[in-house]
Order: structure tokens, then sequence, then C-alpha cells
């Protein structure tokens, strides 16, 4: 027969590990983030070429579209997203270039962590990078179109089309890094598999802007969910595979 506490020991134990395992994850991802952060602080390369590549986008629409207010407001989801794609694929782009010109990229690999870390980590960096975008987007957009953008619903899709997109993006971006047309290889690869989000995401951008029934728009919103969830996983699964190559 096992004391009592023999048993409390032999219990912990296995529960003592797991949080181990979970702190030096986090730890890990956290340190990437963080990596991302600092070096972005330091040279603004990343984040000022977002910047001014959507602010550009913007302006030259708003003097090509000389429409009425009416029709301006109808063409507000697809003027968005198209910036905020541009902006992206930019912004992912650059990221895994910068990683693999300094040399970081091998470094990251060469870590005793849990690869899924570093591809999270990624991940959580280029949503922080977009998000600030998107933040100073939408009040200029809203200025120069006279559309108010500060919706509910319109914020819950722009955050949940941005995590599909740049779940998607990295992954793909880290593929592509490795060849020398990589400029033009991360767009050939990323827009075909995003067309789903972006049909969603405009599609349901337009239901709240138009004031829509939520019967509406709920089955974009159910299909940008799928979409991140699936699309998570599956980059969870193929990033080592990946980055082996």
């Amino acid at each position: 027969m096992k004391s009592r506490a023999e048993e409390i020991l032999t219990t912990e134990q296995p529960v003592q590990g797991r949080t181990s395992i979970l702190s030096d994850y986090m730890r890990a991802l956290s340190a990437v983030v963080w990596k991302d952060l600092a070096a972005e602080l330091r040279s603004r390369e990343l984040f000022s070429a977002m910047m001014v590549f959507a602010l550009l986008v913007i302006l030259i629409f708003n003097f090509a579209l000389e429409l009425d207010a009416a029709t301006r407001s109808s063409v507000t989801s697809g003027v968005l997203w198209v910036t905020f794609a541009f902006a992206g694929t930019l912004g992912l782009n650059r990221s895994m270039a910068i990683e693999k010109d300094r040399g970081c990229l091998d470094g990251l690999l060469l870590a005793p962590v849990d690869r899924s870390a570093i591809y999270f980590g990624k991940v959580i960096g280029n949503l922080i990078f977009m998000f600030i975008v998107e933040v100073i987007i939408l009040p200029v957009y809203s200025v120069l179109y006279n559309t108010n953008l500060f919706n509910p619903g319109l914020l819950l899709v722009i955050l949940l089309g941005s995590i599909g997109y740049v779940v998607v993006g990295t992954l793909l971006s880290t593929m592509a890094v490795q060849a020398r047309t990589r400029d033009i290889l991360l767009p050939i690869l990323l827009f075909p598999v995003m067309i789903p989000i972006f049909i969603a995401s405009v599609k349901a951008s337009s239901g709240f802007l138009d004031g829509l029934e939520m019967e509406m728009i709920s089955p974009w919103l159910n299909l940008l969910l799928v979409y991140d969830v699936i699309f998570t996983a599956v980059a969870f699964m193929l990033f080592d595979y990946i980055v082996e190559e």
C-alpha cells in the first residue's frame, strides 16, 4: 500500500511536468514576439513600409473614385480589404526576408524549442503590425471617404479576416523566403488560398456597413471562423516540414 505522501507525489509530478513544458513553450513564443517588436522599434523598416503603402492605396482610390456618397459607401469594404491585403503581403514578405537576410531564421531553427512556438511567435508579431496599420487606416479612411467605420461588427470581421490572412501568410512566406523570386512568389502562392477570406470579409463588412440582418451576415462570419481554425491547425502541422526543406 502506498502512503498518502507517495500518492500525492506521483500525481503531482506529471502535472508539474506539463506545467513546466507549457511555461517553456510560452517563454519561447514570447521571446520570438519580443525579438520582432524590439527589432522593429530599432529599424522601423517593416511598419513604415506597410503604413506608407496602405496610405498610398487609400489616397489613390480616393482620387480615382470620383463617386457620390452612396456609391462610395458601397465600395468601402472592397477598398478596405484591397488595402489590407496589399499592405499585409508587403509586411509578411519583409518580415521573413529580414529574418533570412540577417541569418536570424537559421538561429531560430537551431534553438532548442518547439518550432511551432517560432511559428506562432511570428504570427503574433505580424498580427500586431497589421493591427497597428489597420487602427491608423480606419480613421484616415473615415475622414477621406466621409464614412463611419467604427462599427463593432466591422471590427470583428477585420479581426477574423486578419487572423486568417496572417496565419496562412506567415506559413507561405516561410516557404517563399527560400526562393530568389520571393517578392513575386508570395502573392502568387497567397492570393489564391486567400480567396475565401477575401470574399467572406468583403461580404460580411458590407453587411455590417449596410445594416443588414445578422441572419444574412452570419454565414460569412462562420466561414471566417472555420477558415481560421482549419488553417491554424494545418499550419501548426506543416510548419516543421516546411522549415526542414
